[in-house]
This record gives structure tokens, sequence and C-alpha cells, in this order.
């Protein structure tokens, strides 16, 4: 995943660009990219603390609840943080199955490696 600063502009050349690679059948691998026209919209999603929540989601997925206390921090601040990150595809949320207790919700990172551009 890339997430970079661009604008409209260039954001739409982009496309164009890996379109016409994708016609030919030169693109490698999937990719996503999310952008931003202004580094304030960036700055609104991508903060220390949510740096630090898809750091551990990546590292091992679970709970909300035990993220939370993995990361020592409020449980309604970490779902907060992952609705935003769930926003913008870098995390994904998971219905399972919890013996004996119905069903539970597991986070987990969508993509290993996250490119930032600016």
């Amino acid at each position: 995943m890339h997430i970079k600063i661009e604008s409209t502009e260039d954001f739409f050349n982009h496309g164009k660009a890996i379109a016409s690679l994708a016609d030919k059948g030169l693109l490698e691998k999937e990719s996503k990219i999310v952008s931003f026209e202004h580094a304030e919209d960036l700055a609104k999603v991508v903060s220390a603390a949510k740096i630090d929540l898809f750091r551990a989601i990546r590292l091992r997925s679970g709970s909300i609840t035990d993220i939370a206390q993995r990361l020592n921090r409020d449980r309604s601040a970490v779902k907060r943080d992952i609705d935003v990150l769930q926003s913008i595809g870098l995390v994904e949320l998971h219905t399972l199955k919890n013996a004996g207790h119905g069903t539970k919700k597991e986070v987990v990172a969508c993509d290993n490696q996250v490119l930032m551009a600016w």
C-alpha cells in the first residue's frame, strides 16, 4: 500500500498510467494507493498513535480489547483509531466463531508493507 500526498491532477494522471499498464498486462502485482490532496488531511488520518496501533496489529492480530490491553490504551480510543485505519484499507475486521460464546471480531492488517511519500 502506498499513502501519499498529490494533487487531484497528479492522482488522475497516475491512475491513467496504471490503467494503461494494466491494459497491456504489465502490472506485476496488485497495489493499493491512498492519496491525500493536502498534508493536513493526511495528518488527520496518520498519527503516532495510529502508526503504533497498525504496527501492533501487523505483528499480532486480535480483538479490539486485546489490542487495547497490549498497547495500554483505552478501548474506545483504539476502536476509533481502528475505524480510521479500516476506512483507508489498512486493517479489516473479521468475525470469528468464539467457541461457546457466539462470535468475536478480530482486527487484521491488510498489508504488511505501507509506503508513505510526499
